[in-house]
């Protein structure tokens, strides 16, 4: 199978390099010597000073006129002026001609193809990084919804099959309301079927249900009755798609990161300012303390003046 595709690769290479003739060749030399020589860009006509609509009788003129400003004997200390003066004989002649001058303006309105070391090609567009990035993303999003979308009908369809079979199972065949809440078991296969008294007439995987009225009911685990409807089904939407949701993942990391750093550093500011409030607490209590010492000490001092011993004697308020 490889080897398939790379002959087939090989024969588009080799088509693309065959389609042009000699004469295309003789052109794309042409074009690309005369752009060597006086510069890119320069075309046919514009050589000759001449549009591209002029005439036979035009271009011959305009040929004799530069012919004789060019003509090697008028420029003998001229570089390259032979060479010029031939490829200006050519020109005219292709120009000429009426086959010739088709091709050249075929490839003077579309572009002239480019050599590429083993032929002539046209230079196509060739899609950078971020393109390609654009590009893949878009495509696999799309296809990812589409997909969601396929299984969100799938899954409609099987939530409607689903209440069908459990309302047959509780109700009947012809489908009488029963009052009241009945407790069902369902096949979840595709194929499954009931009897006439609403029982399984297969093995199989079950699905119990809880028909009530018009409503059924999925038993959840715990208990507890959740809704079988439209509902149960995951909705399309393109916010869910991979790119989206990787986005959206990721600010909300990023989020939690710069709140759960902002909340540490509230932390560690209000744990050091708790810590050097208490450490003015105790220098005021030291100073308070050494206060207190040094007034009882000046009071005792006080007292033992004159020589004697003396009670000291609060004073009366």
């Amino acid at each position: 199978m490889k080897l398939f595709y790379i002959l087939f690769l090989l024969s588009a290479l080799w088509s693309s390099v065959i389609a042009w003739d000699k004469n295309d060749y003789e052109i794309f030399d042409l074009v690309s010597d005369l752009e060597a020589a006086e510069g890119k860009g320069t075309t046919f006509y514009s050589w000759l000073d001449v549009p591209s609509t002029a005439t036979s009788a035009e271009i011959s003129k305009a040929y004799r006129k530069k012919s004789v400003a060019m003509h090697p004997d008028k420029n003998p200390n001229v570089k390259g002026i032979h060479e010029r003066f031939a490829r200006l004989g050519v020109i005219a002649q292709i120009l000429r001609n009426k086959e010739g001058r088709e091709r050249y303006d075929f490839f003077y309105k579309n572009g002239v193809p480019k050599w590429r070391g083993t032929g002539y090609y046209y230079s196509r567009f060739r899609p950078g990084l971020g393109s390609v990035f654009t590009f893949l993303v878009l495509l696999t999003s799309g296809l990812q919804y589409v997909v969601q979308k396929m299984n969100y009908s799938r899954d409609l369809e099987r939530i409607d099959r689903f209440v069908r079979l459990a309302r047959t199972a509780a109700w009947g065949p012809k489908l009488i309301p029963v009052s009241g809440a009945r407790k069902v078991k369902i096949p979840v296969g595709g194929g499954g079927q009931l009897d006439e008294d609403g029982n399984p007439t297969q093995g199989g995987r079950l699905l119990e249900l809880v028909v009530d009225g018009e409503e059924v009911f999925i038993i959840e685990p715990d208990g507890s009755w959740l809704p079988l409807d439209s509902s149960a089904a995951n909705t399309p939407a393109i916010s869910s798609t991979w790119f989206i949701a990787l986005i959206r993942s990721v600010v909300s990391r990023v989020r939690d990161r710069v709140a759960s750093g902002a909340g540490a550093s509230k932390g560690e500011s209000g744990g050091s300012s708790e810590q050097e409030s208490d450490e003015s607490l105790e220098s005021i209590d030291d100073s308070a303390s050494e206060i207190t010492s040094e007034g009882v000490k000046g009071r005792q001092a006080a007292v033992k003046a004159g020589g004697r011993r003396r009670k000291a004697v609060p004073k009366k308020r």
